[in-house]
């Protein structure tokens, strides 16, 4: 099969532990760019995505926040994508305080936390983005009042929220997050959610189509439940070896090492190769 379009996933796939680009797969996919579509698809903010979409060399438009949304950085605009209208994300807040979680909020410019009491992966994470030079820091900024954030956002893509293990599954069974909301694990205790029916899986369909693509020419790379729609959808799916048996149960192919080795450069080799 002649493969056309790349789809990546980040954090456990093209990331090391560190949070650094595997320096393997950076080199190879900075090479393949001019030669195949490039397409990065993760569930970060595209705030908290461009420092890697620049050392990748990428030019593509990126699929954000699981499939929410798709981001364009050479105009710097939305391209598509579902937000969560501010009366069902209101009330999403004022339950998540009932419940006394804590909150990550995705809004149109970046991640506004709530500074009470931030989740333990936001200080290293902010750390992190402190480390770039102002104009190309990503966003990640906290706030006192989370209500007066979302009201004044033009647009919320998604939340994150974390918690005792008996308010956060009493929280997940409320009518208002079952019927509006899905989402997946991303720590103990912890779910991504937004509008309900996206996936990464969905968006890269959609993608694939707005640029006439078959599906089956297409490569999905990942390594979380979140990646599960696009690697089982894709022409090949392809797992990380650190993946859990699930995910890797989902894919076509799994890689020969973990994200913080040389095998999934060696697999795009082979799937994508120059010559």
């Amino acid at each position: 099969m002649n493969y056309q379009l790349l789809a990546l996933d980040l954090d456990g796939t093209a990331l090391r532990n560190d949070h650094t680009l595997n320096p393997w797969v950076r080199d190879y996919v900075q090479k393949i760019v001019d030669k195949y579509h490039v397409v990065v698809v993760t569930g970060r903010h595209h705030t908290a995505a461009k420092p890697y979409y620049d050392q990748l060399g990428v030019t593509l438009p990126i699929i954000c926040c699981n499939g929410v949304y798709q981001y364009n950085y050479v105009n710097k605009q939305v391209e598509s994508g579902t937000p969560i209208p501010p009366t069902l994300a209101n009330a999403f807040l004022q339950l998540a305080f009932d419940y006394d979680l804590k909150i990550v909020m995705y809004t149109d410019s970046g991640m506004a936390v709530w500074d009470q009491d931030p989740m333990p992966y936001i200080l290293p994470l902010k750390q992190w983005a402190d480390s770039y030079p102002i104009d190309k820091r990503p966003k990640i900024y906290f706030v006192e009042n989370l209500v007066q954030e979302q009201q004044r956002a033009e647009c919320i893509w998604k939340f994150v929220v974390q918690g005792s293990t008996d308010n956060f599954n009493q929280f997940l069974q409320e009518e208002l997050i079952t019927t509006h909301f899905s989402g997946s694990i991303s720590g103990t205790n912890r779910i991504d959610l937004a509008i309900k029916g996206h996936s990464k899986g969905r968006a890269l369909l959609d993608y694939a189509s707005n640029m006439s693509l078959d599906i089956n020419r297409i490569v999905a790379i990942g390594d979380n439940f979140n990646d599960v729609s696009m690697l089982s959808m894709a022409g090949c799916g392809v797992a990380m070896l650190n993946a859990s048996e699930k995910v890797q149960n989902s894919a076509d192919r799994v890689t020969s090492t973990d994200n913080q080795g040389e095998g999934l450069a060696l697999l795009l080799k082979e799937l994508f190769p120059l010559k």
